[in-house]
């Protein structure tokens, strides 16, 4: 059991220490985007024009490209991904939902180059908890992203996130089988799967919504479009161009195989 225990800690390290830098190169403290305490402030994060800067191997890792995965949206194997840490209740987090998804799904989610994979990450309190559940019950009816929907709607987190609304919620997003819907968002499989995202996040470094990284590459708060159009087309054009370096290494080596040979 040591090794696996070791094994486990150096990942934990890696990725710590590839937060740490992050965090200093965006100018942010632990992705002090949006604090717990009800306030909202908006930090700022600027994309660097070179495709490298601020791109964490550690951090790529965390995408599960899981094609069964009913909290995430795009092609398992697109070339870019981008994780959404995020709380029902977090006002930033609405305002990239209404704002700016959608366009990056119609840009990049329908045409392959990009994957959203959702993490539910509750920080405000027990109605987030019952709302990040609530989300993932949605979900294992296929109803997840209308759930998202619904509950980010301009003016819907004032409602509040009591068992009615969230069942009104429900209704609003397609869910057919509430009876089910009430029962999974209660089961101990969703509590499991709520507190899988919030470790994930609370390890990466996390400690305000919304939280994202593409490919690898931290972004702090719902920072403007162009942000994550910039994030999202560099993060692309480095895997064209390593898939391109790839095929070009393996065809140099052919060659130079059969020169030796030759010689």
């Amino acid at each position: 059991m040591a090794p696996s225990r070791n094994r486990n800690r150096s990942k934990s390290l890696a990725i710590g220490a590839a937060v740490a830098a992050a965090a200093v190169l965006l100018g942010v403290v632990s992705y002090t985007a949006t604090k717990p305490d009800g306030r909202d402030s908006a930090a700022t994060a600027e994309v660097s024009s070179d495709p490298q800067a601020d791109v964490y191997a550690e951090l790529a890792k965390l995408a599960r490209r899981d094609a069964g995965d009913t909290l995430a949206q795009g092609r398992a194997d697109a070339p870019v991904v981008l994780i959404e840490y995020a709380d029902f209740k977090c006002g930033y987090c609405g305002k990239f939902a209404r704002d700016t998804e959608p366009a990056l799904v119609k840009k990049y989610v329908d045409n392959g180059t990009l994957r959203i994979e959702w993490r539910n990450f509750p920080i405000f309190g027990k109605e987030s908890d019952a709302a990040a559940r609530a989300a993932w019950a949605a979900g294992q009816q296929g109803r997840f992203w209308q759930f998202h929907a619904a509950a980010y709607a301009d003016g819907a987190k004032e409602k509040g996130f009591g068992d009615a609304r969230l069942k009104a919620l429900a209704g609003e997003a397609g869910v057919e089988d509430i009876a089910r819907f009430t029962r999974d968002a209660g089961s101990e499989a969703a509590v499991k799967a709520v507190k899988k995202d919030q470790e994930e996040a609370y390890q990466l470094g996390a400690t305000s919504t919304p939280s994202f990284l593409v490919n690898g590459r931290p972004i702090a708060g719902a920072q403007p479009a162009e942000t994550f159009t910039e994030a999202i087309e560099a993060a692309a054009e480095t895997v064209k161009t390593q898939k391109a370096q790839k095929t070009g290494k393996t065809g140099k080596t052919r060659t130079g195989t059969t020169d030796e040979a030759a010689k």
